[in-house]
C-alpha cells in the first residue's frame, strides 16, 4: 500500500481489560488492516523499574524491555500512547518509562559550547515522527478544562516529552469514560479504528 508506516502502539494503562485496551486494540485493528506495520507494547507487560533513582546524576542500565521499547520509538514512523488521566496526569509506571528512557544522547541532545559547557538549546533526535495521544478521562474534557487551566492536562506528554524529541503531536480525548453508553463507546472505538486505518 501507499504510504505505509511503522506504528508503535503504548498502551499506557496498567490494566488492559478497560477502555483504555479496547482503544488501543480498534486503533491496532485498523492499521493492520490497511497494511500498516505494527508493533503493540503495554506497560503493565514491560519488566522495569519506572523510578529514576539517582535523577540524571548517575546513569541507570536500561533493562531488555526499556532497550527495545527505545529501539521501536527511534525506528517508527507514528508513536500512539494511549492511557488515562489520573489525578491531572499520566498513571506512575507510565510516567517511570519515559523518565526511564527519555534521556540526552537517546531521544534529545543537548547544544554545547566549544568548552564543554551545555547551553539551554537542544536538537530534538526524533524529527519527522509524528504521535497520537488517546486519553481518557472520568470527567469531560470540558470541565476539566474549565475547573483546570486548559490544555495543562495532556502538556506533559505532548510538550514536556514528545514535542521535547521532535515528535509532531495531536491528541484525541475521550470524556466522561467512566459514564460513555454503548452507542458512545461504540463510536469512540470505530474513531481509533479510523484512527489506526490512516496512520494518524
Amino acid at each position: 500500500m501507499k504510504n505505509k508506516k511503522k506504528i508503535l502502539i503504548l498502551l499506557g494503562h496498567p490494566d488492559k481489560s478497560g477502555l483504555c485496551g479496547a482503544l488501543a486494540d480498534a486503533y491496532e485493528t485498523g492499521a493492520r488492516e490497511a497494511g500498516h506495520e505494527v508493533t503493540r507494547l503495554n506497560v503493565d507487560d514491560m519488566k522495569f523499574n519506572p523510578d529514576l533513582q539517582f535523577g540524571y546524576r548517575k546513569r541507570m542500565d536500561l533493562e531488555p524491555d526499556l532497550v527495545k521499547f527505545v529501539e521501536h520509538v527511534k525506528g517508527c514512523d507514528h508513536f500512539v500512547v494511549i492511557h488515562p488521566i489520573w489525578w491531572l496526569g499520566m498513571p506512575a509506571r507510565l510516567k517511570g518509562l519515559f523518565d526511564r528512557t527519555w534521556l540526552p544522547g537517546s531521544t534529545f541532545r543537548y547544544i554545547k559550547t566549544a568548552d564543554g559547557n551545555r547551553t539551554i538549546f537542544w536538537h530534538r533526535l526524533l524529527r519527522g515522527k509524528t504521535s497520537r495521544v488517546i486519553v481518557t478521562s472520568g470527567s469531560s474534557k470540558w470541565i476539566v478544562n474549565l475547573v483546570f487551566l486548559p490544555g495543562n492536562v495532556n502538556s506533559q506528554l505532548r510538550w514536556g516529552i514528545l514535542w521535547f524529541a521532535g515528535f509532531s503531536v495531536r491528541t484525541t480525548w475521550v470524556g466522561s469514560a467512566e459514564t460513555l453508553s454503548e452507542l458512545a463507546r461504540g463510536s469512540w472505538l470505530r474513531v481509533a479504528h479510523d484512527l489506526g486505518r490512516e496512520a494518524k
